[in-house]
């Protein structure tokens, strides 16, 4: 039980080898962190054994709190108000759709909703800043969501907030997420839920707590990816979920059963690490001319790949390579998919430091000679190209929705400081062009969103065949409205915080970092103007197809 202390216990220890301060009726010992506060000593003795609130929230965020208040709170004062917890959400069977996929174990387990339990609103969650959060979030009623939604929705906000958000930044610094953190994901269920499929339970013996494998859809695969973006870090998103999201789909959709049965449990676990190597220094968006090239050996048990990619994310870490390959002729029609192995020797990688998402681990790779099995072929030879482009969706949607959250984070951030800052001797939400700012911010977050959410129940109500045809351009489409978005709200963030959005660290943090992720969003998975214009293409193409009038 945590212990209690009057104001005049707190003013007792007001000097340097015994200093306590209050913050929002909390007591902290700040003894053995004076040497440690990036501010100096003076500035903490000024407040030793007072309340130090409203001088802490002038200079710092929540995010500084969260890091230091397990190891330097020793109780609370005696006046403050006691909290009754509340009870985690719990899922209820009754109230959930099909997986996508569902087995024929499943199929007679899941029950789907009425009309009116669909129109049901849930209860309000979070910090209820308006559109600080989805609108299903703060009791607005969708078709989309229903219990297990706000369960998983509740167990990984709690898990983020109180062991991922306090270390972001420094992991950022040190341009690497632990290795532990990735195990957790394992561990949680969480990067099986990550693949765009039915939950593979076949291949794990761990699964999510508030979700069972049978309730699983892609909504609940977009929760995971949406409040893991909520710590403001696309190096961090990147890192647990970069490669794995991408470089994990093709092979358990096109590889042999046997070479699935021997690298999913791994993967899914955390630890082994997969990604997706595609890109060449000279083949970026423009796929079918890569040079990667995968010979068959004499006695045709092997491919011999010789070639290099770039701009590989996750690849220093990784044992596992999902690799387009030239097998063929020139084009499309000769590209091939590999699961390469690095323990097969032959693969080298490296670092490469980029302009943002720091701890992604961005690599540029090397292949010499390396021997790769024909059993890890993914899909058939020469028809890559099809397995590359089905995958495309999943990646692009994954994007959409961290930079949704982004843009939703600089927006919350913005809220919050426009709150407590005066300028002119009036709060700066009190300005009508912050205000305007704001609501410009929030008007193209919302448009977005809600069509995320349709082209998310666009997906899971198609089959892979006919996602892939006829969402192939309205997700290109979202995928350029989504980072422009996200690049609008860092922009005016910046705007809002001014000179602390500069400076690294404090509180304008999650913007100044976010604002070096925005290019690493607008480029990768298709840059803005090849999407439009695919979006465009594609689109018209289909019509034509199912029988558009001119």
């Amino acid at each position: 039980m945590s212990k209690t202390f009057s104001k005049s216990d707190v003013a007792s220890h007001n000097k340097g080898d015994s200093l306590w301060i209050v913050v929002d009726d909390d007591v902290y010992d700040l003894t053995k962190f004076q040497d440690e506060h990036p501010g100096g000593k003076k500035i903490l003795t000024r407040v030793a054994g007072k309340d130090a609130s409203k001088q802490f929230w002038k200079y710092h965020n929540e995010g500084i709190l969260k890091k230091y208040k397990p190891s330097l709170q020793i109780g609370s004062l005696d006046t403050k108000p006691k909290s009754e917890p509340k009870p985690e959400p719990t899922p209820e069977p009754s109230r959930t759709y099909a997986a996508p996929q569902p087995t024929k174990e499943t199929k007679q387990a899941v029950v789907p909703p009425t009309a009116q339990e669909e129109a049901e609103a849930l209860e309000p969650f979070g910090d209820l800043i308006p559109f600080g959060d989805p609108s299903w979030y703060q009791g607005f009623h969708s078709p989309y969501f229903n219990e297990s939604h706000a369960a998983l929705r509740a167990e990984v906000r709690q898990w983020v907030e109180s062991e991922i958000e306090p270390n972001v930044t420094e992991w950022d610094e040190k341009k690497e997420v632990p290795g532990e953190i990735f195990l957790e994901m394992g561990r949680r269920g969480y990067l099986a839920g990550l693949l765009g499929v039915h939950y593979p339970k076949e291949y794990t013996k761990n699964s999510v707590k508030s979700v069972s494998p049978e309730q699983w859809d892609l909504f609940h695969e977009m929760i995971i990816t949406d409040e893991l973006s909520r710590v403001g870090s696309g190096g961090f998103v990147w890192s647990m979920i970069g490669g794995f999201g991408i470089g994990g789909p093709p092979l358990i959709k096109f590889g042999k059963k046997a070479l699935k049965d021997r690298i999913m449990p791994g993967i899914l676990t955390g630890e082994k690490r997969i990604c997706l190597a595609i890109t060449e220094p000279d083949a970026g968006s423009d796929v079918a001319n890569l040079t990667c090239e995968a010979k068959l050996s004499e006695d045709g048990k092997h491919y011999i790949v010789n070639g290099e990619k770039k701009w590989i994310t996750n690849g220093i870490w990784c044992d596992y390579f999902t690799t387009a390959v030239r097998t063929g002729g020139e084009g499309m029609n000769g590209i091939s998919l590999l699961l390469i192995e690095r323990e097969a020797g032959g693969v080298s990688t490296r670092r490469m430091d980029c302009q943002g998402v720091w701890s992604s681990g961005t690599t540029y790779i090397t292949f010499e000679d390396v021997k790769v099995p024909v059993e890890n072929l993914l899909g058939k030879e020469n028809q890559g190209f099809k397995v590359i482009m089905t995958n495309f969706n999943h990646e692009r949607m994954g994007i959409i929705i961290q930079c949704l959250r982004f843009s939703r984070v600089c927006y919350e951030e913005s809220v919050k400081y426009a709150n407590k800052r005066r300028t002119f001797s009036k709060k700066l939400i009190e300005h009508p062009v912050i205000r305007m700012k704001l609501a410009h911010m929030a008007r193209q977050i919302e448009a977005s969103y809600s069509w995320l959410e349709n082209l998310i129940y666009q997906c899971q109500k198609m089959g892979e065949t006919e996602a892939m045809l006829r969402l192939g351009g309205p997700i290109a489409g979202l995928k350029a409205q989504s980072t422009l978005t996200f690049e609008f709200c860092a922009r005016e963030a910046s705007q809002i915080f001014g000179g602390l959005s500069y400076s690294r660290g404090g509180q304008g943090a999650k913007v100044e970092r976010l604002y070096r992720d925005v290019r690493a969003y607008a480029i990768p998975g298709g840059s803005e103007e090849i999407m439009l214009d695919l979006s465009m293409r594609q689109s018209l193409r289909v019509a034509k197809m199912t029988g558009m009038k001119l």
